[in-house]
C-alpha cells in the first residue's frame, strides 16, 4: 500500500478510531466511507457462502446493520476490516443455516427485491466484444469456484480472490495457517480441473474482433483507399 508508508502503523489506527467514533455517532458521511472501503470484499466473502447474488446482498445489508448498531463495541484490536469480516461471515453462515433447515422443512426462503451493488468489469466505453469474453471468463470461475466445497470455497475466496494473507485468513476463518494452505492447494487443483473442463468452448472467442473494433478497422482502410464511406 504505497500511500501508507510514510504513515505510520499507530497514525494509521488512530485515523481508522477517529473514522469509527464519526460513525458510531452517527455521521453519514463516515458511515459511507466505512461502506465504501469494505463493500467488495464483504460482498465476496459473503457470496462465497450463500452462492446467491441476491442473498448475498441482503445478508450484507443485515450485517452492516449489525454492524453499525455494535460499533461502539469495536475495541481497535483487530482491523476494522476484518472485524466487519468476521461479522458478515456470521451473518452468512446464519442465512445458510436458516436456509438448511428450511430447506428440510420443505419451505423456500424470499428473496429480496433490493437491486444488487454492480461492481461494473470494464468501462462502458469499452469494446462489447471484449467485455463479453471477460464476462465469460468470470462466469466460468465463478462457476467453477460455486462448485467448490465451503470449506475450499471460504479459503480459496479470501487468498485468491481478496489477496488476504495465509495469517489473516486464518484468524478469520479460525483455523491453523497450515489448514488453509492445505485448502487453497486443494482448491486451486478443484478450480483447475473445473476449468479445463469447460475452457474450450470459450476459447474460440478469445482475442475478438469484431463488431464495432471491425468496424473501425474496416472504415479506416476504406478511407486510406481514397474510396467512399
Amino acid at each position: 500500500m504505497p500511500a501508507l508508508q510514510n504513515v505510520s502503523l499507530p497514525a494509521v489506527a488512530e485515523e481508522e478510531a477517529r473514522l469509527v467514533r464519526r460513525a458510531a455517532g452517527g455521521e453519514v458521511e463516515a458511515i459511507r466511507q466505512i461502506i465504501r472501503a469494505n463493500n467488495q470484499r464483504l460482498y465476496r466473502l459473503v457470496r462465497a457462502v450463500v452462492r446467491s447474488n441476491s442473498d448475498a446482498e441482503d445478508v450484507l445489508q443485515e450485517a452492516y446493520l449489525r454492524a453499525f448498531a455494535s460499533l461502539d463495541t469495536f475495541q481497535g484490536d483487530s482491523l476494522l476490516s476484518t472485524w466487519l469480516s468476521r461479522i458478515a461471515l456470521n451473518s452468512a453462515l446464519m442465512r445458510l443455516r436458516a436456509q438448511k433447515r428450511l430447506k428440510r422443512a420443505g419451505s423456500e426462503i424470499g428473496r429480496s427485491e433490493a437491486e444488487i451493488v454492480q461492481f461494473p468489469l470494464a468501462s462502458p466505453a469499452a469494446d462489447p466484444e471484449r467485455v463479453t469474453a471477460q464476462r465469460q471468463l468470470l462466469h466460468l470461475v465463478e462457476e467453477a469456484t460455486d462448485a467448490l466445497p465451503e470449506t475450499f470455497r471460504l479459503v480459496f475466496v479470501a487468498r485468491a480472490i481478496e489477496g488476504l494473507s495465509v495469517e489473516e485468513t486464518a484468524a478469520l476463518l479460525e483455523i491453523p495457517a497450515a489448514t488453509v494452505k492445505t485448502r487453497l492447494h486443494r482448491a486451486r487443483k478443484l478450480i483447475r480441473t473445473q476449468l479445463e473442463a469447460k475452457i474450450g468452448p470459450v476459447l474460440i472467442d478469445a482475442f475478438p474482433f469484431a463488431g464495432a473494433r471491425c468496424d473501425r478497422l474496416t472504415g479506416a482502410v476504406v478511407a486510406r483507399l481514397g474510396l467512399p464511406q
